[in-house]
């Protein structure tokens, strides 16, 4: 049954107001300025970020065939492509990950195959590249007509200090920032975000908890005002003018 505006309303008033009790309450239990993990809570467990990214995956996991093209390892491709995949594509911004079959650099296009891949899994990346803009273009190109970015992004996030002393941890989006930004490439029509998170599990990631360590329901209640982590769903056109 759908809420009425008052209803509706009322149920994210206390919703939210659950959250920031169980919240005031880890900040009490814990009640220090250093994390409990600076992993991420890959030492405690599941990172949340992935319970997130795994849950959108899952979602779309049609769209998952063809040749595929991830980013970094092909772990996702294995797991949501099954039988559909007919090639598999890993790609590195530079040499030395034996996983890696493409080197290529997304903001320059540099080493990208054009009109390739059926789908693309970028997760966790686009924060990480100064011009995301621009690496958003590289993705279209390497579209084939009809094929599909899943793309994920950090919202409320602590930096990646493995990553910002290598090579740069640039961004955190908004739904809104990450949608212009696939917009301007793809079109409006073609571009889908949704949010995952909300501000009780917003503190508990800053805080590196893991997933098994919220509620039942914690972690899938969702407020666009608190966005753990974004996903990106985002078609070139079978048509192109």
């Amino acid at each position: 049954m759908r809420l009425r505006g008052g209803a509706r309303a009322r149920r994210i008033w206390w919703n939210v107001r659950i959250g920031v009790r169980r919240a005031r309450r880890l900040c009490r239990r814990q009640r220090r300025c250093e994390p409990v993990s600076r992993l991420f809570g890959l030492d405690r467990g599941r990172p949340i970020d992935r319970y997130y990214i795994e849950a959108f995956l899952a979602k779309h996991a049609g769209d998952v065939r063809g040749h595929v093209l991830e980013v970094g390892d092909d772990q996702y491709t294995r797991m949501f492509g099954s039988r559909n995949v007919e090639c598999s594509d890993v790609l590195h911004a530079v040499p030395g990950n034996p996983a890696a079959t493409v080197v290529g650099d997304l903001a320059s296009g540099t080493g990208v195959p054009e009109s390739r891949y059926d789908c693309m899994i970028v997760t966790q990346t686009l924060q990480f590249i100064p011009d995301a803009g621009e690496a958003v273009k590289t993705l279209f190109r390497a579209l084939r007509p009809g094929g599909v970015v899943l793309a994920t992004v950090p919202g409320i996030s602590q930096v990646s200090r493995y990553d910002m002393d290598r090579w740069g941890d640039y961004w955190r989006f908004t739904n809104l920032g990450i949608s212009l930004l696939f917009e301007r490439v793809f079109g409006k029509d073609a571009v889908s975000v949704c949010t995952y998170g909300n501000a009780l599990v917003a503190c508990g990631f800053l805080q590196g908890l893991a997933a098994e360590e919220f509620q039942d329901g914690e972690l899938d209640y969702a407020d666009e005002d608190y966005p753990v982590t974004i996903a990106v769903r985002a078609t070139r056109s079978a048509h192109p003018d």
